[in-house]
């Protein structure tokens, strides 16, 4: 196991050649089938979040649609890579513009997280989509639609990619599992379902990590494995810190950084995860809504570069001064 396991990254060696093969998508899959099948098709604009199956949709379909010649038709850019104007005039307009090879009557162009592009660089793929419709059709994929200018949406067909159900990661995890001859858990999966959070590559690549060191994979392999907070070490976090005892969920969170290995970001999301679990009598709703209003404000400084510890410490402080001060003592 432990030489099939470092032949490949799993992500692709298990990705679907054929939209027949991809798991999900049940609203996006057959209408793309549905254009591969009548070689036909408008531009396209896959969104939604990362590992949902926006990539391996465009190149199952340049499969499905090219058969043998998709190679020779088909080119992916990455618009993190090159996101400016010249990259649109240059590369993307070179390609375009030339006819397609063989008996296929159009080419394709996937640009990869398109919600790069500036918004010059977009205003000239505008107008390329129009120009060079007949001899290209383009296929843009973005986290975030909104970032992506109205004369683009209006020209394409826009589909919405929603992560992952657990019932769809199982199926393509028991073909992971299934060709790299893995004895799996069911608790695995399950812990492997918790951290993914509807992303199947994430899921594929904790699966791989579980598996490294070889034997069954288990939850406790799975949890092992992975750098994000697991649920019982944010609960006994947060517990501490609704109890007043803020030092010691400080400490706990101290942990989650050097020991887990985990990111301010993650520990937030898990946080964001677990308080609407929280009971009633615990923490009122009211007091619920006024802290989700708080992870927000930390997420936007995290984003914009501010001390991961500091505002980390930030939310327990918060969640400690919700218990009320003792008998005679000032709140």
């Amino acid at each position: 196991m432990a030489d099939s396991a470092s032949e490949a990254i799993w992500v692709e060696k298990y990705r679907p050649h054929s939209l027949a093969d991809m798991v999900g998508q049940e609203g996006v899959v057959p209408l793309l089938r549905a254009y591969a099948s009548r070689r036909s098709l408008p531009h396209l604009l896959f969104a939604g979040a990362p590992g949902t199956g926006k990539t391996t949709a465009a190149l199952a379909l340049a499969h499905d649609l090219l058969g043998e010649e998709w190679r020779q038709n088909f080119l992916e850019l990455n618009a993190s890579d090159e996101r400016g104007i010249d990259t649109v005039r240059t590369t993307i307009k070179g390609y375009a513009r030339s006819a397609p090879i063989g008996g296929v009557g159009f080419k394709l162009l996937f640009l990869d997280e398109a919600d790069n592009l500036t918004s010059e660089a977009q205003g000239s793929l505008r107008r390329m989509m129009e120009r060079y419709s007949a001899a290209c059709r383009f296929i843009l994929s973005c986290n975030y639609s909104s970032r992506i200018i109205e004369p683009i949406q209006s020209r394409c067909a826009v589909f919405r990619f929603r992560g992952l159900g657990a019932t769809e990661m199982r199926r393509q995890l028991g073909r992971v599992a299934e060709g790299e001859k893995l004895t799996v858990a069911e608790d695995a999966f399950t812990a492997i379902f918790e951290q993914a959070d509807g992303d199947l590559r994430r899921a594929t690549n904790l699966l791989q990590l579980a598996a490294a060191p070889g034997g069954p994979v288990t939850r406790a392999s799975v949890e092992g494995a992975t750098t994000q907070p697991i649920r019982p070490e944010v609960e006994s976090m947060v517990v501490l810190a609704l109890e007043g005892r803020f030092f010691d969920a400080r400490e706990r969170l101290y942990r989650l950084f050097v020991e887990r290995g985990a990111s301010g970001e993650d520990i937030l999301r898990a946080v964001h995860r677990y308080l609407p679990d929280l009971p009633e009598t615990t923490i009122a709703n009211r007091e619920k809504i006024a802290l989700v209003d708080h992870l927000a404000e930390v997420d936007f400084r995290l984003a914009q570069g501010a001390s991961e510890r500091v505002q980390l410490e930030s939310v327990l402080a918060k969640l400690a001064l919700l218990r009320p001060a003792p008998a005679g003592r000032p709140a």
